[in-house]
């Protein structure tokens, strides 16, 4: 199964069910991990199932 390693912040808004502003917030609060590459902001896929997992503790 190939799973990807990061995604875009659209894409982890759908798979999360988190609102994109709320996603925002956490990526601002470093609650999130997200690497930049030129414009594109991409949102670490273990990070994000990380902050479901535990319920943002």
């Amino acid at each position: 199964m190939n799973v990807p390693i990061t995604c875009s912040v659209q894409d982890a808004t759908k798979l999360s069910g988190l609102s994109r502003s709320y996603l925002y917030e956490l990526i601002a609060a470093d609650r999130i991990i997200t690497k930049k590459l030129g414009r594109r902001r991409l949102v670490l896929v273990s990070s994000l199932r990380d902050f479901l997992e535990h319920g943002g503790q």
